[in-house]
């Protein structure tokens, strides 16, 4: 059985888009028995009639309205990988686009891309900063190269390399009456209004199960989407919230502060997401190695 050749996939949309053999026969230098003979061998090996053709006009079929953007994407995906691989050779040109949940986001990539940019500074950055939810999407759909994302957020689509466990904390102004304690226990959380994230989210995914394996009683009276928010709700005095570690100002801050829980920790697993089905791609891969060599000796 025969396979599919690129140049067919060049032809056929070339046919697809001029309605007309003998145009697509003009543009990709062929003759016009050559380029019919191409077009039935590739019909042949998908098994069904691409085109329906008439004396006055060459139309898709159903089939071939299907099967066209499919081979535009094929073709794409294979011209990116040739370009791909001269960028890595040049070192100069090509783009990432990395799916990164924003509490990690500040933490893990600045010192890779500096040092990524020294190596290689033409390859351009893009850094889709989104939940978990979303950044596993992005990954899965094609539209980020990888992800750094939470283990909670897996799907068999996808690979899951840790990097870092990151504990919650219960953070607090300065100024409140459990920032005098060295750690804090659910119980002492229970008079306190808590401000919370939505039930969408990744990190209070985890926090529930947490609470209802220990049957915690919290007042939780606020909720937002963004940890940012609850950082800035905390800051104005209206109440605790128990946090990603990652999540708090970095450094000494004027108001806030933060204590770790005692009992069981809760943490969450933030890691390297890549799909199952396609490798990624040169630019990609090497940022990944860089990645991993910074993390592996922390």
């Amino acid at each position: 059985m025969h396979q599919i050749e690129f140049r067919d996939l060049t032809i056929f949309i070339k046919v697809a888009e001029t309605g007309n053999f003998r145009e697509a026969a003009e543009a990709t230098f062929l003759s016009q028995p050559a380029l019919s003979r191409r077009i039935q061998r590739l019909e042949e090996v998908l098994g069904t009639q691409l085109f329906e053709r008439t004396t006055r006009k060459t139309k898709l079929t159903a089939v071939g309205r299907e099967f066209l953007p499919k081979a535009r994407r094929m073709l794409e995906e294979f011209e990116l990988s040739i370009l791909g691989i001269k960028d890595m050779a040049s070192q100069q040109k090509g783009s990432i686009t990395i799916a990164c949940i924003p509490t990690a986001a500040f933490y893990f990539l600045p010192s890779v891309i500096k040092a990524f940019n020294e190596k290689y500074p033409g390859i351009r950055i893009k850094i889709l900063d989104e939940s978990a939810n979303q950044g596993l999407e992005s990954v899965i759909q094609g539209d980020a190269d990888f992800g750094i994302n939470m283990a909670i957020a897996q799907h068999s689509e996808v690979s899951f390399t840790p990097l870092l466990d990151d504990p919650f904390v219960v953070c607090m102004r300065k100024d409140h009456a459990l920032a005098e304690l060295k750690e804090v226990s659910w119980k002492d959380l229970e008079p306190y209004r808590l401000i919370s994230v939505g039930r969408s989210s990744g990190n209070r995914l985890l926090l529930d199960k947490s609470i209802v394996r220990d049957q915690v009683n919290l007042n939780s009276f606020y909720e937002v989407q963004h940890l940012s928010t609850s950082l800035g709700l905390v800051e104005t005095g209206l109440g605790l919230s128990i946090v990603p570690k990652l999540a708090m100002p970095i450094g000494t801050h004027s108001m806030l502060t933060s204590r770790p829980l005692t009992g069981v920790q809760i943490d969450r697993s933030i890691g390297l997401v890549k799909r199952n089905a396609t490798p990624v791609s040169p630019s990609a891969d090497l940022f990944i190695q860089i990645l991993l060599e910074q993390w592996s000796s922390n």
